[in-house]
């Protein structure tokens, strides 16, 4: 009785976490999503010539940003700077571990990508297209997942990295809504969205499916609907990322060549 009693207030506690987390990460992101409106409007001149629609994705790409910013830092330290994933470190599984900071980090992700799917299905389809319903749709499934379960934390935690490239995509859109698209910064920030895409979303899923492949003893013991849908959901958004990486590709040799012709 007393096991029974312990393991009950522990799985009450962390359902607790993860609900305050959650909700956290939806209040955060109402709150920055004025404080961007209201920073913008002191900040900068145009801001309070753009139409309604304009500002409310000037406004949603504030906390798009501000959320990528803290789940690409947090998953950095998690993966590579402390030692929950490292093998020697640890007796129980890779795909087993977690921790009160990852279970905060998914829940605080999970708020966002349930805040910013409200916002794109509200205004459907002026802040994205069935593409960003599809991303949205998969990355929560497998939060979630991975959040109830405990397990594929690695896998979920690398793909929060790659939210990593967000604020140079956000950056890019600034610059073009503030007409500054023959800017140097715009270049710069061209550049910098290629070689973060090459690395946090091509490069690192290449080693997301090499890790997968090395541990899939582990990957197995996935509980089963877990285990298809991360065999599912990672491949495409992988190909979801090849898409978009061609995009940029084609979108950075048009502005080089424009520049080029500047000169």
């Amino acid at each position: 009785m007393a096991v029974s009693v312990t393991d009950y207030v522990s799985t009450s506690t962390k359902q607790s976490h993860w609900l305050v987390s959650i909700f956290s990460g939806i209040i955060i992101c109402i709150i920055v999503y004025k404080l961007t409106g209201y920073i913008s409007l002191l900040c900068f001149k145009g801001y309070g010539k753009l139409s309604s629609a304009l500002k409310v994705e000037w406004n949603n790409r504030g906390f798009s940003t501000f959320h990528a910013l803290i789940v690409a830092f947090a998953s950095l330290y998690l993966l590579l700077l402390s030692d929950e994933f490292d093998e020697k470190s640890h007796g129980d599984l890779i795909i087993d571990r977690t921790s009160t900071l990852s279970d905060m980090l998914l829940g605080f992700s999970l708020g966002y990508f349930l805040s910013d799917l409200a916002m794109i299905l509200w205004l459907f389809p002026a802040l994205g297209g069935l593409e960003y319903v599809l991303h949205h749709g998969l990355s929560m499934s497998s939060i979630l997942l991975s959040l109830i379960s405990g397990q594929a934390r690695i896998y979920i935690l690398m793909v929060l990295f790659s939210e990593s490239t967000t604020p140079f995509v956000n950056l890019r859109w600034y610059l073009d809504v503030a007409g500054q698209k023959n800017s140097k910064l715009y270049t710069y920030n061209g550049i910098a969205l290629f070689l973060g895409w090459l690395v946090a979303r091509i490069f690192l899923f290449i080693f997301f499916f090499a890790h997968m492949f090395s541990h899939f003893d582990q990957v197995k013991k996935i509980f089963p609907f877990g285990f298809y849908n991360l065999i599912v959901v990672s491949p495409v958004l992988a190909i979801m990322n090849v898409f978009w990486f061609w995009k940029i590709v084609r979108g950075l040799l048009k502005t080089l060549s424009k520049a080029r012709h500047k000169h």
